[in-house]
């Protein structure tokens, strides 16, 4: 492992993610990365938990998808506990799927049946409610090494920087146009029914109880029809 270059390409893929403005692209890049900068890494993705429901994000390869629904089908596997709260290890290394598995008895054969041969998972973003690992494969079993480990665990780290960044700047750009939405359609229940701002408030917060909406929605649904009632 050439440390030296492996370290200047991972200041040229901060500098790229930096770049991204959006989470989606964010999440693509760090996949793209883990391809690219980790020795014997075929195809990677990232594996999130919510509620106990398995996503698969910026998968590179469709195996990967198959890998993230199996392990959440099965509750098992080295990028399902990585992203698990309970578990205190945030690195997992299966070197060998040909082998007998001394553990995840039940992912490792049907995962060595998609054509996995060697993976690893890496935690990559922590919240309360939402957790998330990041999942590098090789199509051939022994690839993955010590120094491999290492690589994609100083990936992950970085990438989780990303990750967070990129979710919050989504979060603020999601309220700055929740607000414009409500405040565009109280000005439109105001002029339309004679109310005040406090009423036409009350008059949002009823519809959204009423029909179990979201008030973002019914705020939308409001600027769309003009303040018809629908």
């Amino acid at each position: 492992m050439d440390w030296r270059l492996f370290a200047q390409r991972m200041a040229s893929m901060a500098r790229d993610l930096l770049a991204e403005h959006t989470l989606d692209a964010t999440l693509e890049q760090i996949s793209r990365s883990a391809v690219e900068l980790v020795d014997g890494c075929d195809a990677s993705g990232i594996l999130v938990l919510s509620e106990g429901r398995v996503r698969s994000l910026a998968p590179t390869d469709g195996f990967v998808t198959d890998s993230d629904m199996l392990q959440g089908e099965l509750r098992e596997g080295p990028c399902f506990d990585a992203a698990r709260p309970d578990r205190p290890e945030r690195v997992f290394r299966i070197p060998d799927l040909t082998a007998s598995p001394e553990r995840w008895p039940r992912f490792v054969p049907r995962a060595r049946e998609l054509g996995v041969g060697s993976m690893m998972g890496f935690l990559l973003y922590t919240r309360e409610e939402e957790l998330g690992a990041l999942n590098m494969y090789s199509r051939k079993p022994g690839m993955f090494t010590e120094d491999s480990e290492t690589a994609g665990w100083l990936l992950a780290s970085h990438a989780a920087v990303a990750f967070a960044t990129a979710r919050t700047d989504e979060q603020m750009q999601e309220a700055i146009t929740t607000r414009h939405l409500i405040g565009e359609a109280m000005g439109i229940l105001m002029g339309r029914h004679h109310v005040t701002e406090d009423q036409a408030f009350d008059l949002l917060r009823t519809r959204s109880q009423r029909t179990n909406t979201k008030l973002r929605d019914v705020a939308r649904e409001i600027c769309e029809s003009g303040g018809a009632e629908r």
